[in-house]
């Protein structure tokens, strides 16, 4: 049987995505972190759980759904590079600048469209 999940490890094209888009189920988002972010399964995985967890206590699938479009917008943040670099530079920013600053609002806001932007796309 094959992947339904179809990952490629090198760019598309200069600036491209890193990977192929994958579908918004936990297996194939675990599959496109452990690609791109390694550095991040543990967290995605601890967070899945207490999603699950607080769904199978409230009998609802709204913290599910709400896991999946979170991942589903980080695996986009970090499948491509244009955007997983300016959210490190915004984050940067936000991390050294004095929050009187206004440059560290702008920063905020960046994070903020960023993460936007990125479930928009996964959105549809």
């Amino acid at each position: 049987m094959s992947d339904p999940t179809p990952i490629h490890a090198a760019p598309e094209h200069p600036g491209g995505e890193l990977i192929t888009r994958p579908e918004q189920t936990p297996d194939a988002l675990r599959v496109a972190i452990a690609r791109i972010a390694p550095h991040r399964l543990e967290e995605m995985e601890t967070q899945k759980n207490e999603a699950f967890s607080m769904a199978a206590q409230h009998d609802v699938p709204g913290p599910i759904r709400m896991w999946l479009l979170i991942w589903s917008g980080e695996v986009e943040i970090e499948r491509r590079p244009d955007l997983s670099e300016r959210r490190r530079d915004a984050e940067r920013a936000a991390q050294t600048l004095p929050r009187d600053d206004p440059a560290w609002r702008a920063a905020m806001d960046a994070i903020v469209a960023l993460t936007d932007e990125a479930r928009a796309a996964v959105a549809g």
